[in-house]
């Protein structure tokens, strides 16, 4: 599969085998819960963003409250424009595949995404080659992460979206989760329903 083109959105900050943090270039700049987002490096690795996250620069200090004698939130980011270098916008990701020079595995890369190395969103050619497989699912699903069933529905919802035959992909994802998550009928029932154009 040929990488998309150059929807960069920020840079790998922590990285591990199974997952990373990557640092929005903007603040709230992060991709949505449920996208799926490539790293650069040797082994690109393919990810879905399960967690986004805003925060003080410095984590020993919290952001205090500078609104009061504002009308819209607009105005304490013009009237503060130092809070643009004094927060930062995280997102993390947890790995689905990576690309190979014979294509794309769905199975964890042989090495973590380097610190620093760029993250680009997905654009819709390379998500709709990406998931037309939904082997991709089963890292997914057994990664243990928090609100797992509501990043699983989002990150369908995109799937979805750039599919030629949504309902073809909805029915496959449909039989894949209900192999990944047996016995819990009601679970997968839910993904769906939440993940349905």
């Amino acid at each position: 599969m040929a990488l998309g083109g150059d929807a960069r959105v920020g840079e790998v900050v922590e990285s591990s085998s199974t997952g990373f943090v990557s640092q929005s270039y903007r603040l709230y700049g992060a991709p949505h819960l449920g996208a799926l987002v490539r790293t650069g490096g040797p082994c690109p690795a393919y990810g879905v963003v399960h967690e986004v996250a805003t925060r003080g620069i410095d984590p020993s200090r919290r952001p205090t409250a500078r609104g009061e004698g504002e009308a819209s939130e607009e105005d304490v980011y013009r009237s503060n424009p130092q809070l643009e270098h004094l927060l930062r916008t995280d997102f993390r990701a947890v790995i689905v595949g990576h690309a190979s020079e014979g294509g794309t595995l769905y199975h964890l890369p042989p090495s973590p995404p380097p610190i620093y190395a760029f993250v680009h969103v997905c654009v819709a050619d390379e998500l709709s080659a990406f998931s037309a497989s939904t082997d991709c699912l089963r890292l997914l699903a057994g990664s243990g992460i928090a609100a797992l069933e509501e990043v699983v529905a989002a990150f369908l919802r995109h799937a979805v979206a750039a599919q030629p035959d949504p309902q073809a992909f909805l029915a496959g994802a449909g039989r894949q989760l209900a192999a990944l998550i047996p016995g819990d009928f009601r679970t997968v029932e839910s993904i769906l329903l939440r993940a349905a154009p």
